[in-house]
């Protein structure tokens, strides 16, 4: 309506959300949320801190025609990097060449980053837009993560609209193989060392026993 306040939250909660909300009987609620200044809109160094710890992020766009589509994107940790407070980027590495996100976004840039951390339950939303580069070497050189076996073909940038913290209820713990096979390697070590210690220990009572008969 003419005059209304807009928020940040407003990139998700378009009119007929705010109608179901209001059906559903969480407006109030999310009223409050926009009172107290809606979403952030700029990457925090705590979020930076998430973002670039994350190994894999589910990245969301659609065509002119709105017909949507959601594609993962992963590497080792820090292959997403935060170059400012509004701008996420990362290299798009070879695969299997159907090119849908970069037909979709050469339409239509509005796309939508989903990053989970199922080791400590937490998700982040973020909604903005995105475009490919492609032919920048210096840009590449700079996103492409230090000794990983991928080719890349462009780099792809997102620019924060909004972001949204939800909460970590339903979400499965996981753990990444990597570091529970570091876990189980420094519990193995751990125990052999135990071991050898009994051992030792074993061997020396024996020894005073000698000695004393």
């Amino acid at each position: 309506m003419p005059g209304a306040s807009t928020y940040s939250s407003d990139i998700a909660f378009t009119p007929s959300v705010k109608a179901v909300q209001s059906r559903k009987g969480s407006r109030h609620a999310y009223e409050r949320v926009e009172a107290r200044g809606s979403w952030q809109t700029r990457i925090t160094a705590e979020l930076k801190t998430f973002i670039e710890a994350q190994r894999s992020v589910f990245l969301a766009t659609a065509n002119r025609d709105w017909q949507p589509t959601i594609q993962h994107r992963g590497g080792p940790p820090g292959f997403l990097k935060v170059l400012d407070e509004s701008t996420i980027a990362f290299v798009d590495f070879a695969g299997n060449r159907q090119y849908i996100t970069l037909g979709n976004l050469s339409e239509n840039p509005k796309a939508h980053l989903f990053l989970i951390d199922y080791e400590h339950q937490r998700r982040i939303k973020i909604w903005g837009e995105a475009h490919a580069v492609e032919g920048d070497d210096e840009l590449i050189a700079k996103l492409m993560p230090d000794g990983y076996k991928a080719r890349p073909e462009q780099a792809i940038l997102f620019s924060v609209s909004a972001w949204d913290l939800n909460c970590p209820q339903h979400i499965p713990q996981r753990f990444e193989a990597a570091d529970v096979a570091a876990s189980l390697a420094e519990r193995d070590n751990r125990i052999r060392d135990l071991e050898a210690e009994i051992r030792r220990l074993l061997a020396s009572k024996k020894l005073r026993e000698r000695n004393s008969t």
